[in-house]
């Protein structure tokens, strides 16, 4: 399979992957943003299929979104909610890709032992998800005219629970898979 088809390939699987499960979520009381498993895809692939193929893959996920079908949280599309109060989380997503790519690759090149990888891996993963609420909560807060504790309590205070355990279960399944699958990639 040459190398093109072979790209597209896993970053179209990718891009499916995060068009299925990014509708799932489960709305909070407390909160315009729901949870979702779309950061758990983003983590998983972006170890797997490298920063480059996964950011590729993030964009056409959103532009799939802005034209129409209902790939985001709640099955929503459209510009709107990329501009809307949740749209900084999704624009985010980005950080938590190269945070999870670096992360990997740098535990690569620390060591060949699958338990550094996957710590570093998790690092990574962390380090990206900051980025990731920091841009979300600002923009939240300025869209909905809260003041930035506000919009820290009701769009990052209720996550980091679900957000740890999918960073922890993401870290050991993705490092697990890319050294699995190194002939594939």
């Amino acid at each position: 399979m040459s190398s093109n088809v072979k790209n597209i390939t896993q970053t179209a699987i990718f891009v499916a992957v995060l068009c299925v499960i990014s509708p799932l979520t489960i709305t909070l009381p407390v909160s315009p943003v729901p949870i979702s498993l779309a950061t758990f895809a983003v983590y998983l692939f972006s170890i797997i299929l490298g920063v480059k193929k996964s950011f590729m893959g993030l964009i056409v996920y959103i532009l799939i979104g802005i034209v129409g079908l209902p790939v985001f949280s709640n099955g929503g599309s459209g510009v709107g909610v990329v501009l809307g109060p949740t749209g900084g989380y999704l624009i985010g997503y980005f950080f938590c890709s190269i945070g999870s790519s670096l992360g990997y690759e740098s535990g690569k090149k620390l060591s060949e032992s699958m338990i550094v990888k996957i710590i570093v891996s998790i690092a990574g993963m962390v380090i990206g998800t900051f980025f990731c609420y920091t841009l979300g909560t600002v923009w939240l807060s300025y869209l909905n005219k809260f003041t930035f504790e506000a919009a820290l309590a009701a769009g990052v205070i209720p996550f980091i629970p679900a957000d740890t355990v999918k960073i922890i279960i993401a870290g050991m399944a993705a490092v697990t898979l890319r050294e699995r699958l190194k002939t594939f990639m």
